[in-house]
Formats: structure tokens, sequence, C-alpha cells
């Protein structure tokens, strides 16, 4: 209404308007008053549409006339981008900038249960890495890029002070963790030749030398732990050879920054050392900082909330390192997975790194509490309406539906999100446009892995659409290449993904071999991702051809697509993606095998929803109970099945038995990893008595 008046005002004949004649009833200036402040309002919560930083139907562009070697649409040229701020060169110099923005401010916060976050400054977190870089060379450690120190520990701020001192002496770092397994970390801890290894205050460490390997100890070795090891402790561990153990005495993790060029270790899955260089952290940063730019800038104000593990480059890149280097901050979860949300509240965040299992989560949340059909419906219409306003650009927190039905879901996450970013996995495009309407922040996609540092994909701003991961980064040049054996060709818009930029890694450590196969002789990262085809909004089906849009949407990985015995090739985790979507459902492991012709399932119902559920349908008991309960088991897959043909997925990619898990996959158990992934392989083995007894038994 206020529009429709404010468009009419230049026609109103103001000429025959005397002020000198105008008199004003008090009631007349309250009403006046009135009327201001409902056009202050409007103008205020007005919808803005985001201007895109470039064409969204131009998102990349073809290099040297190849369709299917793009780059970004923000680059002036072929130039790929290396740095963003030209005094941020490596993580040092990125810790140093905000440093300088935000001196005394605090920097990185911890909680205990209960009570609120307390906060080391930034002047302070410099101090402690000081003096702790100076410890480790007083130690016996070399400050240059051959001394591997590794880190031990869960999310923390002594993990970050640890870090950074390691940076200030040209130290590498090597981020461990306890899901590495009892094999693979003494291949970790002495293939690299560790000198220090700054430990969490439990002593999990000590079995890691206890492990059957027993490499030989380089004699420069020390432990860095927050808590002496008693005697017992170091008895129940005869490999270790302890007169060659130097051990610090509750070590109080003060730590420093410097400048240094370096290489940092990960290990993803299977022990392998992927060396990154401080150059491929400042462009992988630099990137994401340039596509950000016309929408979202950081500053001191903001807060992240830690939790996803920090031995992992998601979390180290898009959230730890960004936030450096701009003096923002970054508070640390208790530790515990559960209390997560509590800590989220407690923090108030404006940007939340995520992963797909914890918005499906959410999703599975907001849906499970609406149960009248009046607010189910009330909830649907709201989300319509704000979905409307992101196809056309506008992405708001402050609109009439904001205030009446998403200010509660809002809240729950502290209530000053303006901005998260989700990657790992892939995620359902029915989730992703929800939570984009109900939560009004920026919600961002992208791709990438280790070896490319972390991202080599990001969402445009401005391009609201979902089912795909965006454009290539300004600091990556994407191509598709050939797998015929699949009859994927680059021509037709699909293929293998490869990765060439400054956010590529060296190599391997010490693994010439494996290095070859991930880079070919022309500096090219082959991905192993498969079906990564251009993608254009308009359509929701796979493209067999270029689009203009230039985005790219990702089906699977090379190694989990599987072919079927009547020679349909498969890829589970879009097949998951979909089932993931039904209201019982927390968890699927889609599995077949060339020697079969149809799916099975592996499901874990969603305990929070699943005996309500069911009891909706005729069925009581517990929710073990109900696991094992035939007849549930055919409600859930025909629930999934309805799900799957509304979804578009044909007959062949519907699982035809499941098997009701009551326990969650946890990283705890083995079945997830860090990131929350699937341990495929490792779910194929736990379950192999079940998939074997499901097969025998559809056969029969």
């Amino acid at each position: 209404g206020f529009a429709d008046f404010w468009s009419l005002l230049p026609s109103l004949p103001l000429s025959s308007f005397s002020l000198s004649s105008l008199t004003l009833s008090p009631s007349s200036l309250l009403g006046l008053g009135a009327l201001a402040s409902l056009t202050a309002y409007w103008l205020v919560t007005r919808p803005r549409p985001m201007r895109p930083p470039c064409d969204l139907q131009a998102q990349s562009v073809a290099v040297n006339g190849d369709p299917s070697c793009r780059r970004s649409a923000l680059l002036k040229d072929d130039s790929l981008l290396d740095f963003y701020y030209d005094d941020t060169k490596t993580a040092y110099d990125m810790f140093q900038r905000g440093l300088r923005i935000a001196g005394n401010g605090p920097c990185l916060g911890f909680r205990k249960p209960g009570q609120p976050y307390e906060w080391i400054s930034y002047t302070e977190v410099a101090e402690r890495a000081q003096v702790l870089g100076s410890g480790l060379l007083a130690k016996g450690c070399q400050p240059n890029p051959q001394q591997f120190v590794g880190i031990f520990a869960q999310n923390r701020p002594e993990w970050i002070i640890s870090e950074l001192a390691c940076y200030t002496y040209s130290m590498a770092l090597v981020p461990l963790y306890e899901t590495l397994g009892l094999e693979a970390m003494p291949v970790v801890l002495f293939s690299c030749f560790i000198a220090a290894c700054c430990s969490r205050p439990s002593l999990r460490i000590w079995p890691w030398f206890a492990s059957p390997v027993e490499p030989q100890v380089p004699s420069d070795f020390h432990s860095t732990l927050r808590n002496y090891p008693s005697l017992t402790s170091v008895e129940k561990c005869p490999s270790v050879p302890t007169n060659n153990l130097s051990l610090w005495h509750r070590c109080r993790f003060l730590c420093c920054a410097g400048h240094c060029n370096n290489v940092l270790f990960i290990y993803p899955g299977k022990p392998k050392g992927a060396m990154i260089t401080h150059g491929n952290i400042a462009s992988n940063t630099s990137s994401v900082i340039k596509i950000l730019e016309v929408c979202l800038h950081f500053h001191l104000l903001d807060v992240s909330i830690s939790y996803l593990p920090l031995a992992h480059m998601f979390e180290r890149m898009i959230q730890v390192v960004s936030m450096f280097c701009h003096g923002a901050r970054v508070g640390f979860y208790q530790g515990d997975i559960s209390l997560l949300m509590d800590d989220i509240k407690t923090l108030k965040p404006t940007f939340f790194p995520v992963v797909p299992r914890l918005l499906n989560r959410i999703y599975d949340k907001i849906l499970g509490s609406v149960t009248s059909p009046l607010r189910r419906a009330l909830l649907h219409y709201a989300v319509r309406r704000k979905q409307a306003e992101l196809s056309s650009g506008v992405v708001r927190n402050n609109s009439l539906w904001d205030k009446l039905v998403f200010n509660r879901i809002q809240a729950s996450l502290g209530g000053n999100l303006r901005f998260a970013l989700t990657a790992s996995a892939p995620i359902s495009p029915t989730v992703l446009s929800f939570l984009r309407a109900t939560l009004g922040c920026l919600i961002f996609e992208g791709y990438g892995q280790t070896e490319c540092t972390a991202g080599c994909t990001f969402s445009m701003p401005g391009d609201w659409s979902a089912g795909h991961v965006g454009a290539p980064l300004p600091c990556a040049m994407v191509k598709l290449v050939d797998i015929p054996d699949m009859n994927y060709y680059a021509k037709n818009g699909d293929g293998e993904i490869c990765i060439r930029g400054p956010s590529v890694f060296r190599g391997y450590l010490r693994d010439p071999e494996k290095t070859s196969e991930a880079l070919d002789s022309d500096g090219w990262l082959h991905s192993g991702d498969v079906d990564i085809i251009f993608w254009s909004p308009e359509s929701e089906q796979m493209c067999v051809y270029l689009c203009q849009n230039g985005t790219l949407r990702i089906i699977d990985r090379k190694k989990h697509i599987f072919k079927l015995s009547q020679g349909e090739y498969i890829a589970p985790e879009k097949i998951e993606n979909v089932y993931m979507r039904c209201v019982p459902v927390l968890q699927v492991f889609v599995h077949g095998d060339s020697l079969q012709s149809y799916l099975i399932g592996i499901v874990v119902p969603d305990p929070e929803v699943f005996v309500d559920w069911v009891k909706e349908r005729g069925f009581v008991g517990s929710y073990e109970e109900l696991c094992q309960n035939p007849d549930v088991k055919k409600a859930v897959l025909e629930d999934m099945k309805a799900e799957g043909k509304s979804a578009g997925l044909k007959s062949f990619e519907q699982v035809k038995d499941l098997h009701l898990h009551p326990e969650t996959f946890s990283v705890a158990n083995g079945l997830l990893t860090p990131t929350l992934k699937s341990r495929r392989a490792d779910i194929r083995r736990v379950f192999q008595e079940q998939i074997s007894s499901m097969y025998s038994k559809t056969a029969i």
C-alpha cells in the first residue's frame, strides 16, 4: 500500500497547498507521525534484490575457446587470482592483518558448561604463539619447512595458538585426529618424522606408539603434553623408547605468528600427506573474499562457531583463516556435538560453516516441530512466499513472514546469522531452498577437496537456485575429462573434473606414485569426481550440453559409482540425498554391485520423529522394537519409494529392500568421517551379514 501511495505522490497538485494557512491538530500530528513511522519501516524493510557481480547466465568463461575448460567470469583474463590483499600472502600475514585491525579485540573464544564465552584477544594470542614457538626451538625444533610439528587435539584455542607458533618459525604443521585409526596414526607420525606433538589433555596419544607397526622413532622426537604422563601410562606402551622422549610438564600452549612459506600437511582418508603451501591458502581464501565482495564484508564484529575438525581444510580455510584476516572472532564448541546448538545460541554467530548432514537435521527438526495441519500449511505458504523473493534475488530476514513464522527458527541459531556455507557433500535442493527461506541469510554452496586446498567452485551471489555448486573460483580453472568406460564425454558436458591453479597442492609427501596419479604433467589435479556437468537454473534435469549459465552440478565420486548386473550405472549419494528427505529417515546407505540387478539400503530412522510417525500408521512399541518390525520396515520402504518417484528416480535407482538399524552412524563408531561423510567401505563391512541376507531373501 505504501508503494502505491508514494507512486501517486508526484501527480498530486502540490502547488495548491499553502503552508501558511495550514493548521494541524494534535490528532493530525499523531496521524502524520504514524504515517512517517510506517513509511520509514517500509523503506527499511522493503525487498532489495541483490546485484550480482556478473551475468548469472554466464558465470564461467571458456578458456582458449574450449567449452569443457572454464574459469570464473569475475576475472578479466585467464590469469588466475593469487592474492586479494597485497599484504596477505601467507597464513601468518592473514593473522597479522587481523591483529592490526582488532588489536586487543576478541579473537578466540571458549566456554565452560552453562557459562558465557570467554575471549582471548588478538594481542594475547600473538604473545602466546611467540612464546610457544620459541619453546619449540629451545627443545630442538628447527625453524625451517622441513621441521614437522603435529597437533593432536579437539577444536580449542590451543590448536590455533600452536598452529601460529609453527608459522612463526617456518615449521610445517601436521594435523592429527583419533579417527585415523591405530594402524594409520603411527604411519603419519613417523613418515613425517614429527619432532613435536602438541596434544590434548588426555593421554590418548600414547596408544599410537604401542601399535604393531613399530616404526623407528627419530632421536629428536618431543611430545608436548598438557599433563605429564604417569609411569603406568608409559609402562602400558613398552614399544615407546622413553629415553628419546622429552616431555613438557603442564605446557600452557603459549603461542605466536611469523612470516613463513612452509608447507602444511593434511592427511585425507588413508595416510597420504597432502602438501599445502601458504600460497595455496592465500589464493583460496582470496577467491572467496573476491566473490563475496559485492554482498558481504567480514568485519571485526563477525563471529564464527568452530566445531568441524580443524584437521580438515574446510574448517581451516573458509572459517578460521577468513575470519582472522578481517579481525573477526572464532568461538569453539565445548567438544560435545550434542551441546552444539546450546553453544550456537550462546555464541550467536554471524557465520556458520556447515555440512549437509547438519542442515538435514535442522530441516527435519523444523518440520517435525510443526504438528498442527494449520501451522504446517502456514509454514509452507510462508516458505513459498520467501522462495518467491529468493527467485527475484531478495535475501532478507525482516519480512512479515520472518516476524510471524520464522523468528523462532532463526533464534535457535542465535538470531544474528548472516552467512552460511555448506560443503563436503551434496545437499538436497529441497533442503537448501527451504533453509534459505526460513533462515533468511545468505547460504552458499561450494565444492572442493583437500588437494585443491579447500574449494574450487562456489555459489555466485544473486544466484539462489539449488542443485548446483556454483562456478569456478577465481583461483581455479576446471575442465572435464572423458571417462569412456562410463560413457562420460566432455563434449557432452559431463566427465571427471580436473582442477588447475594456484590453489592446487604440491603433491603427496614422499609418495611420487600417488602424486603422479593425482597430478598430470600439465599440473591438472584429477579429482575423481564424475558426472559433473555445466548446469542451467532453468532446468532441474541433468544436461548433456554446455549451458551458458556455466555452473557445475556434482553427482558422485568416481570410486563410488558402480554398475548393476544389467549395465546401469548408479550414483549412490544422489539417491541417498533423495531418501533423506523422508520424514522417518535420519541416515541412509544405498548399496549395490555388479553381481546384483537391484539396490538395497541400510536406514537409520530419526529417533525424534520415528515413533510418532509409525504410531500414526497403527504401530506401537519402543524405537528398537519398531526397527525390527517387518511391517514398519515395509511402511518406511513405501515412503522412500514415493519420495524417490516424486524426485524422478528411475526404477533401477530405487531400493528394493532395506534394513532398519537403531544406532546412528557416527564418527565414534567409525561409520562417519570427521566431516560427517559416510565411510562407505566400513558400512559395507559392518552390515555385510544384513546385506547378504537381503539379497538372498529377495532372490528367493
